[in-house]
């Protein structure tokens, strides 16, 4: 089932063409808020409580209050008009006070995609908040792809593996365990790839882009892309969707309908 393109400003549902703000509001002159974006299954959105939680600490890191009991009715009242559909929930909370809740269709993700090496300092004060200044991670996207690359994967100046803009990244060796970069690199806390980690053996820690670049397989998670294989990294072949990938791909799987379930239990 299509989505409805819907947005809630404050509560007040329309057409998110139709939907406005009142000005002036430094979310969107200085990009000063926090966003969350929730998947939707059949009109359910998965791990609510964990995405409202992390907007919380996003917030309270930046000194904003988040007013939750009506958040949480508004989210009601947009999934009471969407029905059973599939796509995303965007929420985002700005300086000004406004509180949006966007219904949204998923953005297109191909079986797999190519990645290019983008050096990239994380903000200390910013780090762990899913803030609504998203500019460099968007010009990193764009860096990659006049590399002629789809996706960007960001590593630190001194050469400590990070994230894509959007996604977390895992790889493997032949033989060795999967890997993906500890949060306290400086990424952000994805409740996706605590839903690949629950399910399988991963370690955590600072890795050289060397040992990114040598992995025989590697992979990105998001709420978005679930789990997405990459191809090529600075243009360098990998093999995709491998094995890994595959048993990552089963792994969420497993945690989603537990927890769907779970969910949907009286």
């Amino acid at each position: 089932m299509a989505i409805q393109a819907l947005a809630s400003v404050d509560g007040a549902i329309s057409p998110t063409d139709e939907a406005t703000i009142p000005l002036p509001d430094d979310g969107l002159y200085r990009g000063d808020g926090v966003f969350e974006v929730i998947r939707l299954y059949g009109g359910h959105p998965f791990a609510l409580t964990e995405h409202l939680d992390r907007l919380d600490r996003s917030a309270a890191a930046i000194e904003m209050a988040v007013e939750r009991v009506p958040l949480e009715a508004e989210i009601d009242a947009l999934l009471e008009r969407l029905g059973d559909a599939d796509g995303q929930l965007r929420l985002v909370i700005t300086r000004g006070g406004r509180r949006l809740v966007l219904a949204e269709e998923l953005p297109p993700h191909d079986p797999t995609l190519t990645l290019a090496t983008v050096t990239y300092a994380p903000s200390v004060v910013l780090t762990g908040v899913k803030s609504l200044s998203y500019g460099a991670n968007m010009q990193a996207t764009r860096i990659a792809k006049g590399r002629g690359a789809d996706e960007a994967v960001l590593v630190r100046p001194d050469g400590i593996v990070l994230e894509a803009p959007t996604s977390t990244v895992f790889w493997a060796s032949a033989e060795g365990p999967l890997r993906t970069p500890a949060i306290s690199t400086g990424i952000l806390e994805s409740i996706t790839r605590s839903k690949v980690i629950a399910e399988l053996h991963v370690e955590e820690g600072e890795f050289e882009l060397d040992d990114l670049l040598g992995a025989h397989e590697v992979f990105l998670a998001s709420t978005t892309r679930e789990v997405q294989g990459v191809s090529a990294i600075d243009g360098r072949p990998i093999q995709a969707p491998g094995p890994r990938t595959r048993e990552a791909e089963e792994g969420f799987a497993r945690r989603l309908d537990a927890e769907t379930r779970a969910s949907a239990a009286p």
